[in-house]
């Protein structure tokens, strides 16, 4: 049989960290591949790991056939449902996939709302297609509260790539990634290189300010604190400039 590898969806989750990796490949040596992997057509869908473990050491494995995928969008929901519900997936990685779906199912009714025509009726015996869920509905599919969700959607639409590594890893927590997300990307940038204490501070100063500002915004302390917010932004773009010029001249 032919298996072919899609690499938009091999992409799609998160690999293993090296460690999930090793586990995986000692429990695939020592028990076989019990679970059989997920086909669409020829295009693996889910097992991608799996697949290639077994390949890499001859190990036997059996595949199955999902026949109620009827496009890549419904692919990758099928996608999002098992990996939502496995309890490894970090809360950052379940509110990402959530908000994944969220899109899809949005965009699914979107040429209704638009006024152009709406999408075709599901064929008969497949399932009619799921409504767009709120927001709390996010929240509880992946197992986090609504301000988590609020958290990762601003990291999503304002955080530099360096600092969402960063919350991948675990160096800093949603909460704080989304507060050093207000600040300028060449800021966030250095935050990150200069570690966990670096990001923490800076989540601290951001903090400062926005209440300082809010109770106080006119009195000589609010100034002080905006003050001190610009002198961070500066100092942090300062040291990232530093470190391109390094860069270039090495």
């Amino acid at each position: 049989m032919n298996i072919t590898v899609n690499e938009e969806l091999l992409a799609y989750i998160d690999p293993l960290t090296p460690e999930e990796n090793d586990t995986l490949e000692r429990s695939l040596l020592a028990e076989g591949c019990r679970d059989a992997l997920v086909l669409w057509g020829e295009v693996l869908v889910d097992g991608h790991n799996r697949h290639r473990i077994c390949t890499q050491h001859g190990i036997a494995f059996n595949t199955v056939q999902n026949t109620r995928f009827q496009s890549i969008d419904d692919v990758h929901l099928w996608m999002i449902d098992q990996h939502l519900g496995r309890r490894s997936v970090s809360d950052f990685q379940r509110g990402v996939l959530a908000l994944r779906k969220k899109d899809i199912l949005t965009a699914r009714v979107q040429p209704s709302v638009t006024g152009e025509a709406a999408a075709p009726a599901p064929a008969a015996g497949q399932p009619k297609p799921e409504a767009v869920p709120s927001r709390e509905a996010v929240a509880k599919s992946a197992r986090i509260s609504n301000a988590t969700i609020q958290q990762i959607e601003k990291i999503q639409q304002s955080a530099a790539p360096e600092l969402v590594a960063a919350v991948k890893s675990g160096t800093i927590s949603i909460n704080a990634a989304a507060t050093v997300a207000s600040l300028p990307v060449e800021a966030q940038v250095a935050a990150v290189a200069g570690g966990k204490k670096e990001l923490q501070q800076a989540a601290r100063q951001v903090r400062e300010s926005k209440a300082v500002a809010r109770t106080e915004p006119e009195t000589p302390e609010g100034v002080i604190a905006r003050l001190r917010q610009t002198i961070t932004e500066l100092s942090a773009e300062n040291a990232a400039l530093k470190a391109k010029l390094a860069a270039l001249i090495s």
